[in-house]
C-alpha cells in the first residue's frame, strides 16, 4: 500500500527543486498535495509535470497571515483538513558582510523564511488537531547548524526555525502532531545556482565561472558532490508517514556528511 495513501498534504516552495520532487514523491505515495508558490506559471508547469489529478496548486505570499490561512483553508475545503505540512519555502537573499547587508534584505529573508514557517504553524495546527494529528516536516539547512560566512541573514532564519520546531514539537505532541526539520547540504536546485552566480559575481573567493565554484564546493563534502532533490524528498517523506511515528522533535541531516566532523 502507498505510505501516504489518503493523506492530505501542504508543501511550500512548491515550485522550487526540493518542493517539486517531494510534491511528485507524496502524490505517487498516495497524497492528495497542495503546492503553495508564488509563481503561477511554475506551478503549472510542476502540476503538469506529475500529471496527476492529486496534485493541485495554490498561488501565495507565505510571509502573508491571510494568505496562509487562504491555502490551510483550501485544503480544508477540498480534501476535509491538512495530515501534512511540508514548511519548504525560502529564499537565500543577497550574499554579503554582516556590515554591508542592506536592513531591507535581513527583513525580507527573515519574512520569508522564519515568520513564514511560524504563520504555517499558527494555522496548520488547530486543523491538524481536528484530525487527530500529523506530520509537519520544516526545511532548514546545514546553515542552521554552522555559521555561512557572507549569509548571515540566511544563517540565521536556517537556525531559528530549528528553534520553532523544537517549541512546535513539544506544543503539538499532545495533539498528535509531530514536527521535524529536514537539512539539507548544497542540492542541485535554483537556490544554489544562484547562491555559485553571486560568489563569482562578487569576486572575493576567486571563482571565474559557476562551474568552478560548484566544483570547489562539491570538494568539501565527503561524498564529493551535492545532492539532488530527490535524496532530500526521500527523508521528507519518511518523516511525513506514519514510519516515523516516534520521530518527533529532531534535526535530520541530508548533507553527504558534511557536517559530520563538526560540533552542534
Amino acid at each position: 500500500m502507498p505510505r501516504l495513501e489518503g493523506k492530505v498534504a501542504i508543501i511550500t516552495g512548491g515550485a522550487g527543486g526540493i518542493g517539486r520532487a517531494a510534491g511528485k514523491l507524496f502524490v505517487e505515495e498516495g497524497a492528495h498535495v497542495i503546492l503553495v508558490d508564488l509563481d503561477e506559471s511554475a506551478l503549472q508547469d510542476v502540476v503538469q509535470a506529475i500529471g496527476d489529478e492529486n496534485a493541485t496548486y495554490v498561488v501565495a505570499d507565505t510571509s502573508h497571515p491571510d494568505q496562509v490561512q487562504g491555502f490551510v483553508n483550501e485544503a480544508v475545503e477540498r480534501y476535509g483538513g491538512v495530515d501534512i505540512f511540508l514548511a519548504n519555502a525560502g529564499i537565500e537573499g543577497e550574499l554579503n558582510s554582516i556590515v554591508d547587508t542592506p536592513v531591507e534584505m535581513f527583513d525580507q529573508v527573515m519574512s520569508v523564511n522564519v515568520k513564514g514557517v511560524w504563520l504555517g504553524l499558527k494555522y496548520v495546527m488547530p486543523v491538524m488537531r481536528e484530525r487527530g494529528g500529523g506530520s509537519i516536516v520544516i526545511t532548514s539547512s546545514t546553515a542552521g547548524v554552522r555559521g555561512s560566512p557572507g549569509m548571515a541573514p540566511y544563517s540565521t532564519s536556517k537556525h531559528a526555525v530549528i528553534g520553532l520546531m523544537r517549541s512546535a514539537a513539544m506544543e503539538g505532541a499532545s495533539m498528535g502532531i509531530r514536527v521535524n526539520t529536514v537539512n539539507p547540504a548544497p542540492i542541485q536546485t535554483r537556490m544554489m545556482r544562484s547562491i555559485e552566480e553571486q560568489r563569482v559575481s562578487g569576486g572575493r573567493e576567486g571563482f571565474l565561472t559557476v562551474e568552478e565554484a560548484q566544483e570547489s564546493y562539491a570538494s568539501t563534502m565527503p561524498l564529493g558532490r551535492y545532492g539532488e532533490p530527490e535524496e532530500v524528498s526521500r527523508l521528507m517523506l519518511f518523516l511525513a508517514s506514519d514510519e516515523s511515528s516516534y520521530c518527533n522533535g529532531g534535526v535530520y541531516m541530508v548533507d553527504g556528511g558534511a557536517t559530520a566532523g563538526r560540533a552542534g
